[in-house]
């Protein structure tokens, strides 16, 4: 049902950027708003609209016994009779001003969207980029807008469209379609650029521009400027043209939208873009690449005041692999172009140093996914692009050989779902330790940082409640577990019913951290900026003493146990004896140096028994399983001396010289009392940080021992030599094992291979770097290898060819044929089956011209253009920007055409 104004029209770029509402053209343009790149304001009137509207007379034409055709026809002429509903029109108009100012105009596109379920389809995915075969308007009014939106619906059932998806195997009429309504940019230049060469996939960005608007490049209507940027050395190599034709607006033909204008003659010879401006396109255009994580055709206009606008992005149709051309190389060790894979462990190597078992590693992806997804329920991000993202969620870690790494890449996308989280950037980079990441986010203007970081003060209000009942909740929990007696059905059910509550609970300690990098931000800014003179111990300082944490706590009671022991010359000598401490334990928690240090052991080992050495890990040992190693901490205080007091009064004391430091470069008092809210901030979020922390170590202890326990019931049941097998195995395994859900049966053998494996890691360890890359396309154990070592894949250098005729290469392969010279399309599309189609230009129309033929060859084009970019979906050689090509290649004549060196060989006729 359609019952408020936003299910008519989407305006929140979260709600665009879900492709099955508003496709692929559109989705991805709102996920590059959302993280600060230049696109126009935008809007969209979803697919569910279509739906409700066309819907209806898409079912009714079932019926009818009208061939494709001219059902097609049918639908057409009337989804136009419809037109919007009143509602919609109503809606348009009152949004026209907030999209394109009073006096402005918009761009109305239509996009086809992906089938339910299948995100891969629909127009301008990754394998069906359908390019040009919806309709689009430009330079549209407000007295408009509602006829171009239900002239979108209608080119649903364009005869190319339907002739499309017949050929592609879907059903013609089954489209369905979300439109663009966006402000349109005055441009007075335009480009369309690839993030790697089309062509041969390699590591440059090509540029095609030209005067006036983007459509005059893709619709080869203007004379266009070739620029190839090396994106490594940012060397340029230019191939400029003597232009006279463009495509823009024309004031005094204003109702005729885009039109032919000429070049002003002083710009005729002169580069449509200059070097710096085609630096800046590449580095945007990388930055698109990264942030979708694969090879860029992106749209851009550049408008008279010298501002870069980004109208589109989608991935590259038909990207070369290198057996399709000979002069194909790998481009950053990747043979077919894409980026690789970035790993970081600059920050979780704190929790899973070294070698991890795979237990470890399987409890700590589910953890991560669970809790990132509850953290941006909670931080407003819709559900359905949570779910969207789920795979990203469930390769937030990477296990290398053991090692545990952030998939970084993955985080960036995942964070960047949450709005507000944009200005925190740099902050939480250099917490996670992966600063010089920029390409991986746009930039953030002033406006769009104020409103974020109001939206988490917002937010903040409720926290401090979120994080009692957290803390109630998870010490009741804590409290009442008991494995001891559990029976293999209670352990799995325990289990379960933890990781629920879990998914619901856990992300309140990760919206801590949000609050965190808020107060970070801030009060960096703020010293910088009062305070310049300041150096960093005076924000250290500031952050130091106050009410203790849980973590602090476990280290006061150790302290205060050693204290507790001095107090008495007997039980002093006893623990600093060198006497073994399991026996040591023994006699100290039987009583037999009072029963009051007894009580006291046991109450620490309750507290505090989950906190040891790399507690997160599962195969260490903490003082839950192995009570005595407590004594290590109490027998070190005990001979140092430590006291709970002095501990206390160093910090306080640090404290108090950072407040004389802070005073003495800051006099203004109250920029002071700002900055001590800010201070004060960041230690109490910083306690309950460690609050939390201190309770993940918990959790990690249940899951030790539910775990462990299941283990010694396979022990039971002779499918495991000892319990701590389960290491080796994965949670889904060791569940499995009981609830039906493993394929397989022989765990015995399973654990002994990857304990085999394991030892291996561990005993040939050699520090592993903290940051790797890894080539997508091969598994990762050899990507690994090669990344370790440092080793990068070669990139072979291009070599021209010559021919009779030369034009642009756009597809590579070579093919030999009959020549058909069209100059209109209107012929029998048989034809052109098996012979070269030989025209001056293309567009979508020619579409089942194009599918028939052995190759193409056009007279006008780019590397971009629909003629390119369909002869790469297509893939057939295809070579565009041939002059004269259909007066100098005759017809019916034999030709050889190559894609990859752009020729074609005129074998018999007249040339």
């Amino acid at each position: 049902m359609l019952n408020k104004d936003s299910d008519w029209l989407l305006e929140h770029y979260s709600a665009i950027a879900d492709p099955e509402l508003s496709g692929h053209k559109f989705a991805r343009q709102a996920a590059l708003a959302g993280v600060g790149f230049p696109i126009p304001r935008l809007a969209c009137v979803p697919a569910t609209v279509f739906d409700h509207v066309v819907g209806p007379e898409c079912a009714a034409s079932l019926g009818t016994d009208l061939a494709a055709p001219e059902r097609a026809q049918a639908l057409r002429r009337r989804v136009r009779e419809i037109g919007v509903p009143n509602e919609l029109q109503r809606i348009l108009d009152d949004r026209f001003d907030g999209i394109a100012g009073p006096a402005g105009l918009v761009a109305v596109r239509a996009c086809v969207v992906p089938r339910p379920g299948d995100e891969e389809s629909g127009e301008d995915s990754a394998t069906d980029p359908f390019a040009g075969l919806s309709d689009s308007f430009l330079y549209v009014r407000r007295a408009d807008v509602a006829d171009r939106v239900a002239a979108c619906w209608a080119s649903a059932f364009n005869s190319e469209a339907v002739l499309y998806r017949a050929h592609r195997g879907m059903d013609p009429f089954a489209a369905r379609v979300a439109v663009g309504v966006q402000r349109m940019v005055m441009g007075v230049r335009s480009f369309v650029a690839f993030t790697r060469n089309p062509l041969d996939g390699a590591h440059r960005c090509v540029v095609a521009a030209a005067y006036g608007i983007g459509e005059g490049v893709v619709q080869e209507k203007a004379d266009v400027d070739h620029f190839f940027v090396d994106r490594v050395s940012g060397e340029i190599e230019a191939h400029v043209e003597v232009k006279s034709r463009a495509v823009g607006w024309d004031p005094e033909r204003s109702d005729h939208g885009p039109v032919d204008i000429p070049v002003e003659p002083s710009l005729a010879a002169l580069p449509v873009l200059a070097d710096d401006e085609l630096r800046e396109i590449t580095a945007v255009a990388a930055r698109v690449e990264q942030h979708f994580g694969a090879p860029q055709d992106i749209e851009g206009t550049i408008s008279a005041d010298g501002r870069l606008h980004l109208v589109q992005a989608r991935p590259v149709a038909g990207l070369a692999r290198p057996e399709q051309s000979e002069h194909a190389g790998r481009a950053d060790g990747n043979e077919y172009g894409r980026p690789p894979i970035l790993w970081d462990n600059n920050n979780i190597t704190e929790s899973f140093p070294g070698v991890s078992c795979a237990l470890t590693y399987s409890v700590g992806r589910e953890l991560f996914e669970v809790a990132f997804t509850d953290l941006y329920r909670r931080m407003g991000v819709p559900a359905r692009v949570i779910r969207r993202n789920r795979p990203r969620l469930r390769r937030m870690i990477g296990y290398l050989d053991g090692h545990i790494y952030y998939a970084i890449d993955n985080w960036y996308r995942l964070h960047g779902m949450m709005r507000c989280f944009r200005p925190l950037w740099s902050t939480w980079e250099e917490a996670l330790g992966v600063a010089g990441r920029e390409s991986a986010r746009g930039p953030v203007r002033r406006t769009a940082r104020v409103f974020h970081l109001a939206e988490i003060a917002a937010r903040l209000l409720a926290h401090p409640r979120r994080v009692r009942d957290f803390l109630r909740w998870w010490d009741g929990y804590h409290a009442r577990l008991d494995v001891s007696r559990m029976g293999p059905s209670e352990v799995v059910g325990a289990y379960r019913e933890l990781w629920t509550q879990l998914s619901s609970r856990w992300g309140v300690t990760l919206v801590n951290g949000v609050f965190l990098f808020t107060a970070t931000w801030a009060a960096n800014r703020m010293l910088r900026r009062w305070a310049p003179a300041a150096d960093r111990s005076v924000l250290n300082g500031m952050l130091s003493g106050g009410q203790l944490n849980r973590s602090a706590m476990a280290l006061h009671s150790a302290v205060a146990l050693a204290s507790q022991a001095a107090t008495s010359p007997a039980l002093r000598d006893a623990i600093l004896a060198d006497t073994e401490l399991r026996q040591l334990w023994a006699e100290l928690t039987a009583g037999g140096y009072g029963q009051e240090f007894a009580d006291a052991l046991r109450e620490h080992l309750r507290r505090y028994g989950d906190r040891g050495l790399q507690d997160l890990k599962l195969e260490a040992v903490t003082p839950r399983e192995e009570p005595w190693t407590v004594l290590h901490a109490v027998r070190a205080y005990l001979r140092q001396g430590q006291t709970v007091r002095a501990s206390v009064e160093t910090a306080e004391k640090v404290h108090r010289a950072a407040r004389r430091e802070l005073r003495r470069h800051c006099r203004n008092p109250v920029k002071r009392a700002v900055l001590h809210v800010a201070f004060t901030a960041m230690r109490t979020l910083l306690r309950v940080r460690e609050d939390t922390r201190f309770c993940r170590s918990q959790l990690f202890g249940d899951l030790r021992a539910l775990l462990l326990r299941l283990g010694s019931h396979l022990v039971a049941a002779r499918r495991l030599d000892q319990p701590k097998d389960v290491l080796d195995l994965t949670v889904d395994e060791v569940l499995g094992a009981f609830d039906g859900t493993m394929a397989g049966a022989d765990l015995r053998a399973l654990a002994a291979v990857r304990a085999a494996e394991r030892a291996r890691w561990i005993e040939a360890d050699h520090t592993f770097p903290p940051r790797l890359a890894t080539d997508p396309d091969r598994p990762v154990t050899l990507a690994l290898a090669t990344a370790v070592a440092d080793r990068r894949g070669s990139r072979g250098e291009a070599t021209d060819s010559s021919g009779v005729l030369v034009g642009l290469a756009s597809c590579a392969g070579t093919v030999r044929g009959r020549a058909m010279v069209v100059l209109d399309p209107s012929v029998n599309a048989d034809g052109t089956r098996d012979r070269v189609l030989v025209a001056r230009a293309t567009d979508p129309g020619w579409l089942f011209l194009m599918m028939s033929a052995k190759a193409l060859v056009v007279e006008r084009g780019t590397l971009l253009s629909h003629t390119a970019i369909t002869g790469r979906l297509l893939g057939i050689p295809t070579v565009v920007a041939l002059p004269d090509a259909t007066t100098r290649i005759p017809d019916g004549s034999l030709v050889e055409v190559d894609g990859a060196a752009g020729t074609v060989r005129i074998l018999d006729g007249e040339s």
